[in-house]
């Protein structure tokens, strides 16, 4: 989203020279699996976009004194429609990002920092970045909650009947759904993207496995097709060699009574000249 707001003059100060960690770890393995997650669920959806920058766990630069002051961390995951590029970034730097800023924004809840996320985090992506849309996930009490932006002011989304919240600046549900990140572990819920219909993105495994399965079906369609053509062919065979031996049959039947016919005629001239 560009914000013209920001000072120009920032651009004396270089991305470059700001941390882009300050060595604080995620709250759990859950938070870092769910992050993933929808990283890799959302760039798969949008893999063959390039205006589209994607990331998580990420300082948003909007000002210098942030260095400073370190009073706001980045977001747990973000999304920046419109950017140039979509090169790997180590930071979010709004004054060398032509002023954009994230149009949308997760942010997985914790006891630490649910009360932040809430208050003073929201504020800022409501009257310094304006980000349209900020949603929150709190894993504890499996609540999700979204808002966006109108007039200058968050409103609070309304879910639908599955308790989905609609992005628009997506065009995508985020709803909930039981993850299980690794063979042994419990399922869990996490925030999911469904499209318009519904329908949940896969992540890109899902994908590939419903692209190898689909691949499979076909190949196993195309052999019953080659063993039915196959079979189709072999009886096709066997009916030329029937009729083969069919008219091979009649043909000398033909000449059995031709010749039988010819050796009758023969015994009439013999009497006659008998």
């Amino acid at each position: 989203m560009p914000q013209s707001a920001f000072d120009h003059r920032l651009n004396r100060v270089r991305g470059s020279d700001l941390p882009y960690s300050d060595g604080i770890p995620m709250e759990s393995d859950w938070h870092v699996s769910a992050m993933s997650l929808l990283i890799d669920i959302l760039r798969h959806h949008t893999r063959n976009r390039s205006d589209i920058y994607i990331a998580g766990d990420m300082f948003v630069y909007f000002d210098p004194n942030q260095v400073k002051t370190r009073n706001f961390r980045g977001p747990d995951f973000f999304v920046v429609k419109g950017v140039a590029s979509a090169h790997m970034r180590n930071s979010w730097v709004v004054w060398e990002e032509n002023g954009l800023t994230p149009d949308f924004v997760i942010e997985l809840a914790s006891p630490s920092t649910e009360h932040f996320d809430r208050t003073e985090k929201k504020a800022i992506y409501e009257q310094v970045l304006k980000t349209p849309e900020y949603l929150i996930y709190d894993p504890s009490n499996e609540r999700l909650r979204g808002w966006r932006l109108f007039g200058g002011a968050y409103q609070a989304l309304t879910p639908n009947r599955s308790g989905q919240l609609w992005s628009e600046e997506l065009q995508l549900w985020v709803g909930l759904d039981e993850y299980r990140f690794s063979a042994g572990y419990d399922l869990v819920k996490v925030p999911r993207f469904y499209d318009a219909n519904g329908r949940i993105l896969p992540t890109p495994a899902e994908a590939e496995a419903k692209r190898a399965d689909a691949e499979a079906k076909r190949a196993d369609a195309e052999a019953k097709r080659a063993d039915a053509e196959a079979k189709r062919a072999e009886a096709e065979t066997k009916r030329a060699e029937a009729e083969t031996k069919r008219a091979d049959a009649e043909a000398a039947a033909r000449r059995l009574v031709e010749e039988e016919l010819a050796r009758i005629k023969q015994g009439y001239r013999d009497d006659e000249h008998g």
